[in-house]
């Protein structure tokens, strides 16, 4: 499993994190949910090995952890399979051998019309699905995702969170995905974990029984209405107003 114990991050003088304790078991989907501000980038980039913590103990016992960014981050003078290969360039695999997977993962995610496009070529939601196809690439068996759609408009998010359920549950892949919408995070976890600002804090837990299947909009919007009463949740979404106003 991921294992964060007891982790705290300071930014020079600010203290950004403060006693995060969180794991996540193969298979799981958490989602790491809060406002603009309290530390969830932070947090992921510490998970995913890219900041050491100031204090605290990050274990990772997955096969291989990757890592999905808010942008899609392609190379522009690589054509889409070349892209998705990247990783495989950088572990030596032979050319042939890569450019087949990525292939194959190309096709898998709806891009099987697209092997020889270049990036600007795509729209955003097939350069997130080239972006994904990269991080599955490499046999990861652990997503860490931010703010992966948060770009996309909304009918090209619903697709995206459809896809990545789907991916998910057919690969066992666990995930850790940060965002700041609650709805997204109550459509894709088996687990919400609230963060409230300064420091960031994991201040709520919500387990989610009901099958991805079975969440729909109005499911949705109840369980964010439901999420929002909980006193804790509220202070965390409400903190920045409260803090800027006069």
């Amino acid at each position: 499993m991921l294992k964060l114990e007891a982790v705290g991050h300071d930014f020079g003088r600010e203290r950004t994190l403060a006693g995060i304790d969180l794991a996540i078991v193969p298979g799981e989907s958490v989602c790491l949910v809060g406002p603009s501000g309290c530390g969830k980038t932070t947090l992921l980039r510490i998970a995913a090995g890219l900041v050491t913590p100031s204090e605290g103990r990050v274990s990772d016992a997955f096969h291989r952890s990757t890592v999905v960014f808010q942008e899609p981050r392609l190379l522009p003078w690589r054509r889409l399979l070349d892209n998705i290969a990247l990783g495989l360039k950088a572990q030596g695999v032979p050319r042939r051998e890569r450019l087949a997977r990525a292939r194959a993962l190309a096709d898998e995610l709806g891009l099987a019309e697209r092997h020889h496009h270049f990036p600007h070529e795509l729209s955003g939601g097939m350069q997130q699905r080239v972006a994904l196809a990269r991080a599955l690439a490499v046999d990861a068996d652990l997503l860490l995702l931010d703010e992966p759609f948060s770009a996309l408009d909304v009918g090209l998010r619903s697709e995206a969170q459809t896809l990545l359920l789907e991916l998910l549950a057919r690969r066992g892949i666990a995930s850790l995905l940060v965002t700041h919408d609650l709805t997204e995070a109550l459509r894709l976890g088996h687990r919400v974990l609230v963060m409230s600002p300064s420091p960031g804090r994991i201040v709520h837990e919500e387990r989610i029984a009901r099958p991805f299947v079975e969440r729909d909009t109005a499911f949705l919007y109840e369980a964010a209405g439901a999420l929002l009463r909980q006193a804790s949740v509220a202070e965390s979404f409400l903190f920045r107003q409260t803090e800027v106003s006069p």
